[in-house]
């Protein structure tokens, strides 16, 4: 079978500030079979609000952001311009942002399960982590009245 659900996962840093501190949490979760980084790129918006959008194969090997680059298993283009111009509306000026495409490697194996078992997958949702602690909190609210 093909791969397993892809997530688009983009990542902003106010004044262009990488410095790798989540590099070590991605590639644990390479390591451990959790994702596969199928897909990613910088965009870097400078202060007049100009875009460039660099490839990962394309990055400085200085710079701190080049790093990512080894965890990415094979950039297919699955970022499209569309998904880029629509993130890169709120990124602030003098900006950038990595977008990570990336399957959900751990699922292959359930999937593979659920098919040979006859059965189908009939929704998959995600909910922001955000938006759990903010209906948490609202009904916590209304167990307190």
């Amino acid at each position: 079978m093909g791969l397993g659900p892809i997530e688009l996962l983009v990542l902003g840093f106010p004044g262009n500030r990488f410095t790798g501190g989540i590099l070590p949490q991605i590639e644990a979760l390479i390591d451990n079979g959790v994702i596969t980084i199928v897909d990613a790129l910088i965009v870097h918006k400078d202060d007049d609000g100009t875009l460039d959008i660099v490839e990962l194969d394309q990055v400085d090997a200085g710079d701190d952001v080049s790093a990512l680059s080894r965890f990415l298993d094979e950039g297919n283009g699955l970022i499209s311009e569309e998904d880029v111009e629509e993130f890169a509306e709120a990124l602030p000026p003098g900006s950038s942002a990595a977008a990570l495409a990336f399957e959900h490697t751990w699922f292959k194996p359930l999937r593979d399960e659920i098919v040979d078992s006859g059965g189908i997958l009939l929704a998959d949702m995600r909910i922001p982590g955000i938006v759990v602690d903010e209906v948490l909190e609202a009904v916590a609210a209304l167990e307190d009245e």
